[in-house]
């Protein structure tokens, strides 16, 4: 495997960051997990797009151009003969001292890894999958706004902890006002009759670009959506629910909290929008080679 970092590129025993990285000290930088599909680069733009404006957010300073990164994501897969993987893409504050000011660091580190992934087991995307609450509350939007993806992840973490604690790959994460949020690293929809329902960005769920293609692929099938506030109960009365996710793509849920959702299995609403989902990856993105 071949690593980029500040332009130079580095077989993984040797990709190495310093030690005093603020990345690494304090979790101080951004990054995006960004799909290929079929030799294609799936919703790039929009990847890139949404690393920018969540280096804004902190105010770090990306040292490459939109165009550079672009270039520099496909040279990444081009280098590891990547057709179908897995691209993360970080940037770091850059070197420090000790301390938190982020002005005493002298430049922004870029980082792309381009491998493999498989966040979960085949057999729960035919099956489903069951899912717990938990205790851990998602992060305010007035102290590490959800919306900034960050390399801050502890809350993600420690919910995902309690998620393993309760034998279960997933957690959903409730805001401090008890609605839902989203899970530890997907957004979550219900489908109630003909229309699909999911947190909105206020309640602390992310911008998930998988998150936007489902919305636009819904209403393309003519399904009413709506962004809403969601509590528990609205969760174990949905007809069918799913999660979705770079990593995971579309994933079905078929118990919440002991509760059986709709049959007890991924309903056909689920199941024609993981269709045109694997459609659109197949047909879409930038090209590789």
């Amino acid at each position: 495997m071949k690593v980029y970092i500040n332009g130079k590129y580095y077989d993984a025993k040797n990709a190495r960051i310093s030690v005093f990285d603020h990345g690494l000290l304090y979790g101080d930088g951004v990054f995006e997990g960004i799909r290929a599909y079929h030799g294609r680069v799936f919703k790039l733009a929009e990847h890139i797009e949404r690393l920018y404006r969540s280096a804004k957010a902190i105010m770090l300073e990306i040292p490459m151009s939109r165009e550079e990164l672009t270039r520099a994501v496909i040279e990444t897969c081009r280098k590891n003969r990547l057709r179908d993987g897995y691209i993360r893409l970080v940037v770091t504050r850059g070197e420090g001292t000790l301390g938190l000011n982020p002005n005493r660091c002298s430049h922004p580190a870029v980082i792309i890894i381009a491998g493999k992934i498989q966040l979960y087991p085949p057999s729960m995307y035919e099956e489903g999958m069951a899912i717990v609450t938990v205790a851990t509350t998602r992060n305010l939007s007035n102290a590490i706004n959800p919306a900034i993806k960050s390399l801050n992840y502890l809350n993600n973490i420690l919910a995902k902890i309690e998620a393993n604690i309760a034998g279960v790959e997933e957690a959903i994460m409730l805001n401090a006002e008890g609605f839902v949020a989203e899970c530890t690293g997907d957004n979550i929809f219900i489908a109630s009759g003909q229309r699909l329902l999911t947190p909105p960005l206020s309640a602390g769920a992310l911008y998930g670009i998988t998150r936007g293609v489902v919305l636009e692929l819904a209403r393309k099938e003519g399904l009413e959506t709506i962004e809403q506030n969601l509590t528990r109960y609205d969760l174990y009365n949905a007809d069918e629910c799913f999660l979705t996710g770079t990593g995971a793509e579309l994933v079905p849920v078929v118990k919440i909290d002991g509760r059986v959702i709709g049959s007890g299995k991924p309903g056909p609403i689920t199941w024609k929008l993981i269709e045109r989902y694997r459609e659109l990856t197949k047909a879409s993105g930038e090209p590789i080679f």
